[in-house]
């Protein structure tokens, strides 16, 4: 299934989106919440008789949660042209929730920095609250996946022991447009435009740690609540934005996130 928050008849709404192109929402906008969504009948909570065109909507951010957890240097051609060393475990940070902004919205340049980066990203979207997961068992606490942009003010990531500030600006989270709870995590095209010029274009099947090793070797440090996200690290060819550019980040089965500077 694919799902997609609005904002149609000013209220917020959750709603899938059915093979026609067109939004059913749900009765309830279950995704705002610490709700266990894997335990939800989609099919009786879809309203089919009410449905919206998306010239009609305003697609916002499709999730809430209560963190972000990111993973650094997970693509070994990203830590080649940083100059950085290869981990041998999963580089973890977190980018605070107030990061977070939906599709079409802006991404402040903060007067702080003097070289914002994007970085594009497949996410984990978490479906029920966990701990200790293993490995063989982390496909059962997916709810989807969703596109990131983990928004960078390089020169303070270098100048900075810790990671936080250079990650952490408001807007410097754009997410989504929408989730996709059925596809294939381990192979999947991942492409950044700026501009409609390609900066990006790998697949995840380049990941150093795939997605379900994440999750397990996370949820060992840190309880993931139902809707926390866990940004999966970006390919080579990052670099940087000037004010007034279009970033554009396409994954196959998901779609695209744009977002302007």
């Amino acid at each position: 299934m694919k799902f997609i928050r609005f904002i149609a008849e000013n209220k917020e709404h959750t709603g899938i989106i059915n093979k026609n192109n067109v939004i059913n929402p749900l009765n309830q906008d279950y995704f705002k919440y610490d709700t266990d969504l894997l335990n939800i009948d989609y099919e009786k909570e879809v309203n089919k008789n009410k449905n919206y065109n998306f010239k009609d909507i305003k697609i916002i951010e499709p999730i809430k949660p209560s963190k972000i957890v990111c993973v650094g240097l997970n693509y070994i051609e990203h830590g080649e042209e940083l100059e950085m060393e290869l981990p041998d475990e999963p580089k973890l940070f977190l980018k605070p929730s107030t990061t977070i902004i939906g599709q079409e919205e802006k991404i402040d340049y903060p007067s702080m920095t003097k070289q914002v980066d994007y970085e594009g990203e497949l996410a984990i979207i978490i479906g029920k609250k966990c701990k200790d997961i293993e490995v063989e068992n982390s496909k059962d606490y997916i709810f989807g996946y969703t596109i990131l942009n983990d928004v960078t003010a390089r020169d303070l990531q270098s100048k900075d022991e810790q990671w936080t500030r250079a990650k952490s600006f408001d807007t410097f989270c754009p997410l989504g447009p929408l989730i996709n709870t059925k596809l294939n995590p381990k192979n999947l095209n991942i492409k950044t435009e700026v501009n409609g010029l390609i900066k990006q274009d790998s697949n995840t099947s380049k990941m150093i740690f795939d997605v379900y090793e994440l999750l397990s070797f996370i949820s060992k440090i840190m309880t993931l609540n139902s809707g926390d996200i866990i940004a999966t690290g970006t390919p080579k060819g990052v670099g940087p934005l000037s004010i007034g550019d279009t970033v554009e980040i396409t994954i196959e089965d998901i779609g695209t996130l744009k977002n302007s500077i």
